[in-house]
């Protein structure tokens, strides 16, 4: 167990979350709040029956209950609260600075409009008491023409948007299944993330940064299999947007003391932590940090040089990032001198 110390240390520092799904963060009370708003009904009874059903063997079998509990957003406003509930609940884990996922084709192809969805979740972020930015995903499942498609289509929003993903079902679905739609992403000037090396093999990640030419890979927690791949994101500091609950609950480890985290960073890797899809996953942020420190042989240094990460790897202007730096680095100097007296 973690003693009291290291516990207030993970829960009050100053970190950014990079690798959030905010439809994942649609929790059953909120589920249940909008189908009754919206008149939309669903295949539970109480929320304490959607909650139990919250039980995945896999990610296929998570994605088919997550794409269920999307089908009561339908307004804006139902965008709106979806991300304000999430707002709010990072900024209770101290949270500064969030890049939040979002997936617009999951709603465009229930007939819900691109700026129903975009302009909800841009708005709560606005009005949010943390500083917050948009990351549009692409389904790999999907066509890489649907997806050329929905980049098109959220050209009159570029301004809400800093950069594009791709998530959704990782077998069978290489990132060079998207080389075109990341190049014209790139000439947009969007900076470039990709789900990789979570189901799928340390080869995507590989390809995701050759041919995707992506700045971040999300999970990538397979790397290790991979010697000289890892050495390559050491060398060039590729970060890493590890979720180690949702690694767990999507049996990518089977207990979380194997999990790999304490050995990415001896590795020299940038490695971040984030909560994915907390309410599906069994936690937001500190609910991970606490998980994982808990189980691993992390103490007060890997804190710091977690929290340090989050910030180093955001897309985060120049000023503003030595900013947040400076926070996490005063945070664990008082907590230094405090330890000292």
């Amino acid at each position: 167990m973690l003693d009291e110390r290291m516990r207030n240390i993970l829960q009050q520092m100053p970190k950014a979350e990079l690798h959030i799904h905010i439809e994942g963060s649609l929790e059953p009370e909120l589920i249940f709040a909008l189908a009754q708003r919206n008149g939309v009904s669903l295949n539970y009874a109480t929320v304490e029956e959607l909650r139990r059903a919250y039980a995945f063997t896999d990610l296929q079998s998570f994605l088919d209950i997550y794409y269920a509990g999307a089908s009561v957003l339908l307004e804006e406003q139902d965008f709106y609260d979806m991300t304000a509930a999430y707002l709010a609940r990072a900024h209770a884990d101290n949270v500064r600075h969030a890049e939040i996922f979002f997936d617009p084709q999951t709603h465009t192809a229930r007939g819900v409009p691109f700026e129903t969805v975009i302009n909800g979740i841009w708005r709560a972020c606005q009005d949010g008491p943390v500083s917050a930015t948009l990351i549009m995903c692409f389904l790999r499942h999907l066509s890489e023409d649907e997806a050329i498609a929905t980049l098109e289509e959220s050209l009159p929003f570029r301004d809400k948007f800093i950069g594009v993903g791709l998530d959704s079902s990782e077998r069978g679905h290489p990132p060079a299944k998207f080389c075109r739609v990341y190049e014209r992403a790139r000439q947009l000037g969007l900076h470039l993330v990709a789900h990789a090396g979570e189901e799928g093999p340390p080869a995507y990640i590989e390809t995701a940064l050759d041919l995707l030419n992506v700045e971040r890979i999300d999970h990538g927690v397979r790397c290790l299999e991979d010697p000289e791949l890892t050495a390559r994101l050491a060398r060039e500091q590729v970060a890493l947007t590890v979720c180690p609950l949702s690694n767990i609950k999507l049996r990518v480890f089977d207990r979380m003391d194997e999990h790999n985290l304490a050995r990415l960073l001896d590795a020299g890797l940038v490695v971040t932590i984030n909560s994915d899809d907390p309410a599906y996953f069994g936690g937001y942020m500190n609910d991970n940090f606490i998980a994982t420190f808990e189980a691993l042989p992390l103490g007060v240094e890997h804190a710091r040089q977690l929290a340090r990460n989050s910030f180093s790897a955001a897309f985060l202007e120049g000023e503003a990032k030595r900013g947040f730096l400076d926070q996490v680095d005063r945070f664990f100097q008082q907590h230094a001198n405090t330890n000292t007296n």
